[in-house]
């Protein structure tokens, strides 16, 4: 029944404008009526991950379900885990509509859409309503700042403090496009005050629960070794390799590619695999990476694993596949593991670090 996006959703989705058509499927998700993945509970994808135990390594990235509103039902599709956000500490509209495109041609989204979201008010409220009433599955929240904060670290604080009760795990995000100023939080100096913040702020906490730091894919290779810099000399509990890029690359979709705004899909792949695989390769084998960037098949999560990840995150590409991505996806990890004589995915992390870690990721 999952296949019916393939033969025709699909064509009656992408006839709507493409947010209208994003809040009618958050809606069918969030009745919990869709069939999930056949291989979700397999047990031998059960994975731990920063402590926290995951049922299978694939997640749904921040943006999909910003206000938390269809957390189980992105749960039931077979997701081990889902993840809320953007959200700030006010509700703010966001930009100016229209402000998500689809580049067909590319299997590829840009967006821009400026961290719309309820609030934390709102958020916590739906997360406290939840909790304890639901089946496995870990839930995580992603923090960001508001546009007109004057002071966004001290926005970052206050969702760590909020959200810290609530959710299982939190991330940092300063990667965004589409809040101007904000990745300059990824310079060095700013990123050691922002972490020290966090950490602080996660000590005081009533919960203690991991934290990771989302990070955008246009780095330099030095911009990348400061981070990684600030990463281990940090209290964090991993990386998400990567958010969306400003790069246009290769489209074919030449009038929509001049549109402002991150770059998400199929051509995000290679640059946030690779540098996915330098991550790893810089951090170590412990401290725990979550890849996502462009995965739109099975071969390209198991791809996501070999260069290092611990978990997978899919979004753009369940626009172009629909709900079957999840299932192909852990059929896929499935069948390397078999193919390798493995029984556990972390047993196939690192792999292909070496292969991928040679590609370039910039330009």
């Amino acid at each position: 029944m999952i296949d019916l996006y393939r033969c025709g959703g699909r064509r009656a989705a992408f006839a709507l404008d493409p947010e209208l058509a994003h809040g009618l499927t958050l809606k069918a998700i969030r009745t919990g009526l869709l069939p999930g993945a056949r291989h979700a509970g397999d047990t031998s994808l059960q994975a731990t991950v920063a402590g926290l135990s995951f049922k299978n390594p694939l997640g749904v990235a921040a943006g999909l379900d910003k206000n938390g509103e269809a957390l189980d039902g992105l749960l039931k599709l077979g997701f081990g885990h889902a993840e809320a956000g953007t959200v700030t500490p006010r509700p703010q509209p966001g930009n100016p509509k229209p402000r998500l495109f689809r580049l067909v041609k590319d299997e590829a989204v840009i967006n821009r859409m400026g961290f719309n979201n309820d609030g934390h008010d709102a958020l916590a409220a739906r997360l406290e309503r939840r909790n304890g009433s639901t089946g496995p599955g870990v839930i995580g929240v992603n923090i960001g700042a508001n546009k007109t904060s004057e002071d966004r670290i001290a926005d970052y604080v206050a969702g760590i403090t909020r959200f810290s009760g609530l959710a299982d795990y939190l991330t940092v995000n300063i990667s965004s496009p589409n809040t101007p100023g904000l990745r300059d939080l990824q310079a060095r100096a700013e990123l050691a005050r922002l972490l020290g913040r966090v950490a602080e702020a996660r000590e005081k906490a009533a919960r203690k629960v991991p934290v990771f730091l989302k990070i955008a894919p246009d780095l330099t290779e030095e911009g990348l070794d400061d981070i990684v810099a600030e990463v281990l000399n940090s209290t964090l509990d991993g990386v998400i390799v990567s958010n969306t890029t400003l790069s246009r690359a290769g489209l074919r979709e030449e009038k929509l590619a001049g549109e402002a705004g991150g770059l998400s899909g199929a051509p995000l792949f290679e640059r946030s695999t690779a540098l996915l695989a330098r991550m790893r390769q810089r951090l170590g084998p412990d401290l725990a990476l979550i890849g996502v960037g462009g995965v739109n098949s099975g071969a390209r999560a198991v791809e996501k694993i070999r260069a290092g990840a611990d978990l997978v995150q899919i979004y753009s590409g369940m626009t172009y596949e629909g709900p079957q991505l999840i299932d192909d996806s852990l059929t896929a990890i499935i069948a390397a593991m078999r193919e390798a004589g493995v029984s556990a995915p972390r047993a196939l992390r690192d792999s292909g670090v070496a292969e991928w870690a040679a590609k370039p990721f910039t330009g």
